[in-house]
Protein backbone atom coordinates (compact mmCIF):
# COMPACT_ATOMS: atom_id res chain seq x y z
CA UNK A 1 0.00 0.00 0.00
CA UNK A 2 1.26 3.41 -0.88
CA UNK A 3 0.26 6.62 0.72
CA UNK A 4 1.09 9.73 -1.04
CA UNK A 5 1.86 12.96 0.67
CA UNK A 6 1.88 16.71 -0.81
CA UNK A 7 2.65 20.11 1.07
CA UNK A 8 2.64 23.42 -0.48
CA UNK A 9 2.75 27.37 1.01
CA UNK A 10 0.39 28.39 -1.33
CA UNK A 11 0.95 32.20 -0.21
CA UNK A 12 -2.96 32.81 0.56
CA UNK A 13 -5.06 30.20 -0.64
CA UNK A 14 -8.03 32.33 -1.80
CA UNK A 15 -6.04 33.91 -4.36
CA UNK A 16 -4.15 30.81 -5.53
CA UNK A 17 -7.40 29.24 -5.92
CA UNK A 18 -8.37 31.19 -8.21
CA UNK A 19 -5.32 30.67 -10.26
CA UNK A 20 -5.42 28.28 -13.38
CA UNK A 21 -2.66 26.37 -10.72
CA UNK A 22 -4.88 25.49 -8.88
CA UNK A 23 -5.99 22.62 -10.95
CA UNK A 24 -3.30 20.54 -9.28
CA UNK A 25 -5.97 20.13 -6.39
CA UNK A 26 -7.85 18.56 -8.25
CA UNK A 27 -5.60 16.10 -10.10
CA UNK A 28 -5.97 13.30 -7.16
CA UNK A 29 -2.99 12.54 -6.81
CA UNK A 30 -1.84 12.90 -3.20
CA UNK A 31 -3.90 11.42 -0.20
CA UNK A 32 -2.87 13.73 2.38
CA UNK A 33 -1.90 17.61 1.28
CA UNK A 34 -0.92 19.73 3.91
CA UNK A 35 -0.97 23.52 3.05
CA UNK A 36 1.17 26.46 4.23
CA UNK A 37 0.49 29.68 4.51
CA UNK A 38 -3.23 29.84 3.91
CA UNK A 39 -3.66 33.43 5.33
CA UNK A 40 -7.80 32.33 5.64
CA UNK A 41 -10.08 31.49 7.94
CA UNK A 42 -12.84 28.71 7.19
CA UNK A 43 -15.63 31.18 7.17
CA UNK A 44 -13.97 33.38 4.61
CA UNK A 45 -13.83 30.21 2.50
CA UNK A 46 -16.22 29.05 -0.52
CA UNK A 47 -17.73 25.90 0.49
CA UNK A 48 -15.58 24.33 -2.44
CA UNK A 49 -12.80 25.21 -0.71
CA UNK A 50 -13.58 24.35 2.93
CA UNK A 51 -15.15 21.63 2.14
CA UNK A 52 -14.07 19.98 -1.18
CA UNK A 53 -15.92 16.49 -1.93
CA UNK A 54 -14.00 13.27 -1.50
CA UNK A 55 -11.70 14.73 1.39
CA UNK A 56 -11.24 15.59 5.58
CA UNK A 57 -10.56 19.04 5.78
CA UNK A 58 -8.73 20.88 8.91
CA UNK A 59 -7.80 23.92 9.45
CA UNK A 60 -5.47 26.67 11.56
CA UNK A 61 -6.20 29.82 11.50
CA UNK A 62 -4.50 33.19 13.25
CA UNK A 63 -6.63 34.40 15.54
CA UNK A 64 -3.67 37.00 16.04
CA UNK A 65 -4.36 38.85 12.82
CA UNK A 66 -6.63 38.47 9.91
CA UNK A 67 -5.40 36.90 6.98
CA UNK A 68 -1.83 35.95 8.35
CA UNK A 69 0.09 32.66 8.76
CA UNK A 70 -2.66 29.49 8.95
CA UNK A 71 -1.94 25.67 7.98
CA UNK A 72 -4.76 23.05 6.07
CA UNK A 73 -4.76 19.86 5.89
CA UNK A 74 -6.97 17.75 3.12
CA UNK A 75 -7.12 14.11 3.93
CA UNK A 76 -8.56 10.87 1.72
CA UNK A 77 -8.36 8.81 4.85
CA UNK A 78 -10.21 10.31 7.46
CA UNK A 79 -7.64 10.74 10.28
CA UNK A 80 -8.16 8.91 13.71
CA UNK A 81 -7.39 12.32 16.01
CA UNK A 82 -7.19 16.12 14.60
CA UNK A 83 -5.05 18.50 17.04
CA UNK A 84 -4.61 22.42 15.95
CA UNK A 85 -1.72 24.20 17.34
CA UNK A 86 0.63 23.27 19.79
CA UNK A 87 -0.22 22.47 23.26
CA UNK A 88 1.81 25.46 25.23
CA UNK A 89 -0.26 28.73 25.04
CA UNK A 90 2.64 30.60 24.09
CA UNK A 91 2.67 29.50 20.95
CA UNK A 92 -0.81 29.42 19.72
CA UNK A 93 -3.03 31.98 17.96
CA UNK A 94 -0.92 31.90 14.52
CA UNK A 95 -2.67 28.99 13.13
CA UNK A 96 0.77 27.17 12.38
CA UNK A 97 0.46 24.11 13.34
CA UNK A 98 -1.52 20.75 12.30
CA UNK A 99 -1.71 17.38 13.78
CA UNK A 100 -3.18 14.28 12.25
CA UNK A 101 -3.12 10.98 13.29
CA UNK A 102 -3.40 7.76 11.65
CA UNK A 103 -3.21 4.19 11.79
CA UNK A 104 0.58 4.00 10.76
CA UNK A 105 1.65 7.52 11.18
CA UNK A 106 1.30 11.13 13.00
CA UNK A 107 1.19 13.78 10.50
CA UNK A 108 2.12 17.39 11.44
CA UNK A 109 1.53 20.12 9.38
CA UNK A 110 3.61 23.44 10.34
CA UNK A 111 4.03 26.72 8.92
CA UNK A 112 7.14 28.07 11.05
CA UNK A 113 8.10 31.71 12.38
CA UNK A 114 10.12 33.51 9.85
CA UNK A 115 12.87 35.20 11.99
CA UNK A 116 11.27 38.81 11.05
CA UNK A 117 12.59 41.78 9.94
CA UNK A 118 16.02 43.26 10.30
CA UNK A 119 16.88 45.08 13.42
CA UNK A 120 19.09 47.72 12.40
CA UNK A 121 20.97 50.76 14.91
CA UNK A 122 20.38 54.17 14.29
CA UNK A 123 22.78 54.39 11.63
CA UNK A 124 20.56 51.91 9.72
CA UNK A 125 23.45 49.41 10.05
CA UNK A 126 22.90 45.61 10.61
CA UNK A 127 22.65 44.58 13.74
CA UNK A 128 22.96 40.70 13.61
CA UNK A 129 19.27 40.54 15.40
CA UNK A 130 16.03 40.32 13.41
CA UNK A 131 12.91 41.11 15.30
CA UNK A 132 11.21 37.68 15.56
CA UNK A 133 14.14 35.42 15.66
CA UNK A 134 13.48 34.66 19.45
CA UNK A 135 10.32 33.66 18.80
CA UNK A 136 10.88 31.30 15.90
CA UNK A 137 13.78 29.27 18.02
CA UNK A 138 11.35 29.20 20.78
CA UNK A 139 8.83 27.90 18.65
CA UNK A 140 10.95 25.46 16.97
CA UNK A 141 12.11 24.23 20.79
CA UNK A 142 8.30 23.90 21.42
CA UNK A 143 7.77 21.85 18.48
CA UNK A 144 10.83 19.83 19.10
CA UNK A 145 9.30 18.60 22.53
CA UNK A 146 6.08 17.91 21.24
CA UNK A 147 7.17 16.14 18.26
CA UNK A 148 9.66 13.78 19.92
CA UNK A 149 6.45 13.05 22.38
CA UNK A 150 4.20 11.51 19.69
CA UNK A 151 7.00 9.42 18.60
CA UNK A 152 7.40 7.12 21.70
CA UNK A 153 3.40 6.03 20.46
CA UNK A 154 4.17 5.90 16.62
CA UNK A 155 5.80 7.23 13.48
CA UNK A 156 5.70 10.54 12.82
CA UNK A 157 5.78 12.88 9.09
CA UNK A 158 6.45 16.60 9.73
CA UNK A 159 6.00 18.74 6.60
CA UNK A 160 5.65 22.34 5.97
CA UNK A 161 7.90 25.40 5.74
CA UNK A 162 10.62 25.65 8.22
CA UNK A 163 11.83 29.28 7.04
CA UNK A 164 15.51 27.55 7.45
CA UNK A 165 17.24 26.27 4.49
CA UNK A 166 19.65 23.36 6.17
CA UNK A 167 23.38 23.81 4.78
CA UNK A 168 24.72 25.45 1.79
CA UNK A 169 23.56 23.60 -0.81
CA UNK A 170 20.14 24.05 -0.25
CA UNK A 171 20.30 27.54 -1.00
CA UNK A 172 21.96 29.19 -4.48
CA UNK A 173 23.38 31.92 -2.43
CA UNK A 174 24.95 31.05 0.48
CA UNK A 175 28.04 32.86 0.98
CA UNK A 176 25.30 35.94 0.74
CA UNK A 177 23.15 34.94 3.51
CA UNK A 178 25.46 34.10 6.43
CA UNK A 179 23.84 36.97 7.92
CA UNK A 180 19.93 36.33 7.07
CA UNK A 181 17.05 34.90 9.05
CA UNK A 182 16.51 31.28 7.43
CA UNK A 183 20.35 30.55 7.03
CA UNK A 184 21.76 32.05 10.08
CA UNK A 185 24.33 29.94 12.15
CA UNK A 186 21.54 28.66 14.83
CA UNK A 187 18.70 28.22 12.50
CA UNK A 188 21.04 25.43 10.72
CA UNK A 189 22.28 24.53 14.41
CA UNK A 190 18.70 23.20 15.16
CA UNK A 191 18.01 21.22 11.73
CA UNK A 192 21.49 19.50 12.71
CA UNK A 193 20.17 18.78 15.97
CA UNK A 194 16.90 17.35 14.60
CA UNK A 195 18.19 15.42 12.44
CA UNK A 196 20.99 14.38 14.92
CA UNK A 197 17.78 13.13 16.70
CA UNK A 198 16.71 11.13 14.12
CA UNK A 199 14.65 12.51 11.83
CA UNK A 200 15.02 12.00 8.00
CA UNK A 201 15.12 14.52 5.86
CA UNK A 202 13.45 12.86 2.74
CA UNK A 203 14.49 14.53 -0.27
CA UNK A 204 18.07 14.25 0.52
CA UNK A 205 17.75 10.54 2.21
CA UNK A 206 16.43 9.92 -2.11
CA UNK A 207 18.55 12.24 -3.90
CA UNK A 208 21.80 12.78 -1.79
CA UNK A 209 23.83 15.66 -2.76
CA UNK A 210 21.67 17.15 -5.68
CA UNK A 211 22.45 20.68 -6.17
CA UNK A 212 20.36 23.38 -7.54
CA UNK A 213 16.92 21.48 -5.63
CA UNK A 214 14.73 25.02 -4.18
CA UNK A 215 11.47 24.81 -3.20
CA UNK A 216 11.16 28.70 -2.61
CA UNK A 217 11.93 32.20 -4.64
CA UNK A 218 11.87 35.72 -4.39
CA UNK A 219 9.59 37.76 -6.49
CA UNK A 220 12.31 40.20 -6.98
CA UNK A 221 14.70 39.87 -9.72
CA UNK A 222 12.91 36.80 -11.85
CA UNK A 223 14.76 34.69 -8.99
CA UNK A 224 12.37 31.80 -9.96
CA UNK A 225 13.80 32.24 -13.29
CA UNK A 226 17.12 31.94 -12.81
CA UNK A 227 16.78 29.46 -10.43
CA UNK A 228 18.12 31.93 -7.13
CA UNK A 229 16.21 29.91 -4.62
CA UNK A 230 15.78 28.45 -1.20
CA UNK A 231 15.09 24.85 -0.41
CA UNK A 232 13.15 25.79 2.93
CA UNK A 233 9.99 23.47 2.36
CA UNK A 234 10.73 19.86 4.10
CA UNK A 235 8.93 16.21 4.55
CA UNK A 236 11.10 14.71 7.63
CA UNK A 237 9.99 11.02 8.92
CA UNK A 238 11.30 9.37 11.96
CA UNK A 239 14.08 7.09 11.31
CA UNK A 240 11.92 4.04 11.91
CA UNK A 241 10.20 4.73 8.53
CA UNK A 242 13.23 4.79 6.45
CA UNK A 243 12.26 1.61 5.11
CA UNK A 244 9.28 2.88 3.94
CA UNK A 245 10.15 6.08 2.01
CA UNK A 246 9.70 4.89 -1.79
CA UNK A 247 10.22 9.03 -3.70
CA UNK A 248 10.25 12.12 -2.84
CA UNK A 249 10.58 15.30 -4.64
CA UNK A 250 10.03 18.98 -4.94
CA UNK A 251 7.81 20.00 -7.80
CA UNK A 252 9.30 23.03 -8.96
CA UNK A 253 7.32 23.16 -12.55
CA UNK A 254 4.50 23.68 -10.53
CA UNK A 255 3.62 27.65 -10.11
CA UNK A 256 0.74 29.81 -8.42
CA UNK A 257 2.67 30.69 -5.27
CA UNK A 258 6.68 31.98 -4.52
CA UNK A 259 7.12 28.24 -3.18
CA UNK A 260 6.48 25.14 -5.20
CA UNK A 261 4.49 21.75 -3.70
CA UNK A 262 6.99 19.58 -2.26
CA UNK A 263 6.17 15.45 -2.26
CA UNK A 264 6.51 12.16 -0.42
CA UNK A 265 5.58 8.46 -1.24
CA UNK A 266 5.41 5.83 1.50
CA UNK A 267 4.87 2.51 1.09
CA UNK A 268 3.64 -0.21 3.84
Amino acid sequence: MQIKLASWNVNGLRAVSGKPDWSWFHKDTADIIGLQETKASVDQLDKSLAEPEGWHACFASSVVKKGYSGVAVFSKPEPLRVQLELPDAEWQGEGRIAHLEYEKFHFINGYFPNGGAEILDENGKHQGKFKRLEYKMGFFEAFLNYAQELRKSKPVVVCGDFNIAHKAIDLARPRQNVLNTGYLPEERAFLDRFVALGWIDTFRHVHGEEEGAYSWWSYKSRAREKNIGWRIDYFFVTEDLAGNIADAWIENEQFGSDHCPVRLTLEF
